[in-house]
């Protein structure tokens, strides 16, 4: 059964312009599918590692996450239970949550630049994620009124921080956005369940009742991606989850991520981490231990 491409409703409580989630083990975050919505999203992840899925980039974070999801930008669930963080955070309003004109005064500057470049994802890293981490926790047990303010804070902060990096660097255009996320969606999700057999192009043009050429064409102006690279890329995250996740041999990996030849996934995986899979799993237990 086809995946359908999910476009998620935000309803913020009676009284408030944003929402503000907090989940643990008790309260997982269950949204695993490729999503959008209108909303910009903060996500602070504590601790742990897992999948970091958003447009067309996907990669393997560690030591948790601090991410900026602009409007409509399709994006995936960051935690599951193996992820094994603390917490997980969510932030999430309309650009417009403060009138259409609040971001335009000459102090929101930063800020209003910071949603420009959120229009492709940002992952915050060093000290901006540690501390503004700490700041969106600390909203739990703030007042709604004294939560608006951390927010515009927070957003300061982050729009002020050069320890950051655009995820979907080259761009990721949705021109006719309903449309054009419900097809890239119907993709992405597909891809998500089956990456581990071989997809064809003729199955995924299909899909989205276009031709080859036609669909070829249309993934590659939408994520700067051909299919074949980002479905490959989806394979090699999956491979370092795996090594970073189960105590598995690396011939395992390789089969378990969909690779049907040991030399190629070597020869990926390193030109995609740069360090051979072996290595990256050395590395990243020193890294976790210490």
């Amino acid at each position: 059964m086809i995946p359908k491409p999910t476009f998620e409703v935000i309803e913020p409580d009676f009284g408030h312009s944003y929402t503000y989630q907090q989940f643990d083990e008790h309260n997982p975050n269950k949204i695993g599918v490729w999503h959008y919505h209108p909303e910009i999203e903060l996500v602070y992840v504590n601790g742990g590692s897992g999948k970091r899925q958003i447009g067309s980039h996907v990669s393997y974070y560690t030591d948790g996450d601090l991410i900026l999801i602009g409007s409509n930008l399709p994006h995936c669930g960051f935690t599951d239970v193996l992820t094994g963080n603390k917490s997980e955070s969510v932030v999430q309003m309309k650009q417009d949550f403060l009138g259409n004109d609040f971001f335009n005064i000459p102090e929101m500057r930063k800020i209003q630049s910071l949603f420009q470049i959120a229009s492709g994802g940002v992952a915050f890293t060093g000290s901006t994620k540690k501390k503004i981490g700490e700041k969106i926790e600390i909203m739990e047990y703030q007042t709604d009124f004294q939560r608006l303010l951390s927010i515009l804070n927070i957003l300061n902060e982050l729009g002020n921080s050069k320890e950051y990096q655009v995820l979907n660097a080259q761009g990721f255009s949705l021109q006719t956005e309903v449309k054009d996320n419900d097809r890239i969606n119907i993709v992405f999700n597909y891809v998500k369940t089956n990456f581990k057999e071989e997809i064809t192009l003729e199955e995924i043009a299909d899909l989205v009742s276009m031709t080859v050429p036609s669909f070829c064409r249309y993934f590659k102006k939408i994520t700067n991606k051909t299919f074949v690279q980002f479905v490959n890329e989806c394979r090699l995250v999956h491979a370092s989850k795996l090594l970073a996740e189960k105590p598995i041999s690396i011939t395992e990996v390789c089969f378990e991520s969909g690779f049907n030849n040991f030399s190629h996934f070597n020869k990926s995986f390193k030109a995609f981490t740069g360090q051979n899979p072996s290595e990256y799993r050395n590395e990243l237990k020193s890294v976790l231990q210490s």
